[in-house]
């Protein structure tokens, strides 16, 4: 039988107590990270693994990325820790990146989708700090939604979305960041965005000199990912999703349309930030009240362009593909 627990404070002990039991005894528990909400199970348990990419419909093709409390919990996860792990780490963690180095053998393969790397991020929201600390183990999480849908950045989407796939969920608010994290690989001569985010490709250089251009594309049918969020459709509603600049026509019929520009003069519309953290921040919550409003099509005006909304447009365009 599906449970649910609500807690809007890390501080609450009991839940957070209970949380971290099911994770220990194997079960799936959906929670909140400053990104999106992750639906999580213990790392080093295969069959709890195996129980996520079930829940979520999700191809074994796409790995998954570990949570962990602390640098010296992700060193333990790893054969080679270079020095630019330490000097990405010292600068963003917690926070939403995501680093991609080689696993020791204590992370089982159905992880990483059978790839001798993971990718390892230390969450900055207390709700999912207070869960790795309690629960003494590394937690695998991606997205706690179907595979290939709009990310949950509430409880609310995960619930409507995952039904009673979670053992239990977490209740930590809105998420602060709204997309989720940067992935770089450290892997390459140089290290590699492997999936674009909010922490831009000029933070990263400013810590570790000029990155590598390799990675950031789907590698193909059935063959393993280096990153999740790879595959040309992704963060994809149920209703058909366009994207209009300027003057482009927008089809007949009923059409919701999200805007941070120019007010739709007709139709249902949902405004959006015009800054870049605030547009991520709201984009998915927008995506999924649109898909609510079930139109034939939803609209969305074209945000700007610029390094700061390169993650957006990577997300509406993934979104868009059919």
């Amino acid at each position: 039988m599906r449970r649910f627990l609500l807690s809007n404070e890390s501080g609450d002990g009991d839940v957070i107590a209970e949380a971290a039991r099911i994770l220990r005894e194997g079960g799936l528990v959906a929670f909140p990270t400053e990104t999106v909400y992750g639906l999580g199970a213990n790392a080093l348990d295969e069959n709890a693994v195996d129980r996520i990419y079930r829940a979520k419909n999700r191809p074994a093709a796409s790995p998954l990325i570990v949570h962990v409390a602390s640098v010296e919990h992700a060193r333990q996860l790893v054969s080679e820790w270079p020095t630019h792990a330490d000097a990405l780490a010292s600068a963003f963690w917690p926070g939403p990146l995501t680093l991609v180095l080689p696993k020791s053998e204590v992370i089982p393969d159905r992880v990483t989708a059978g790839l001798t790397t993971v990718g390892l991020r230390v969450p900055s929201h207390p709700v999912a700090r207070a869960l790795l600390e309690a629960s003494g183990v590394p937690i695998a999480a991606p997205s706690a939604n179907l595979f290939m849908g709009v990310s949950p950045t509430d409880a609310a989407h995960v619930r409507a979305s995952l039904g009673d796939a979670a053992d239990l969920i977490l209740e930590g608010g809105p998420s602060e960041v709204g997309l989720e994290s940067t992935v770089l690989s450290l892997i390459y001569a140089k290290p590699a965005i492997l999936r674009l985010g909010m922490i831009a490709r000029h933070q990263i250089e400013a810590v570790v000199g000029p990155l590598d251009g390799a990675g950031g594309e789907d590698t193909g049918e059935g063959t393993a990912h280096p990153s999740p969020g790879m595959h040309p459709r992704h963060y994809s509603p149920r209703t058909p999703l366009l994207i209009a600049a300027g003057d482009d026509p927008v089809p007949s019929g009923r059409v919701v349309r999200l805007w941070w520009k120019r007010e739709p003069e007709e139709g249902q519309g949902i405004q959006l930030p015009s800054d870049a953290a605030g547009y991520a921040r709201e984009l998915y919550r927008a995506l999924h009240l649109a898909d609510e409003c079930r139109a034939q099509y939803i609209v969305v005006e074209a945000p700007p362009t610029g390094e700061e909304w390169e993650a957006i447009w990577d997300r509406l365009r993934r979104a868009a593909s059919r």
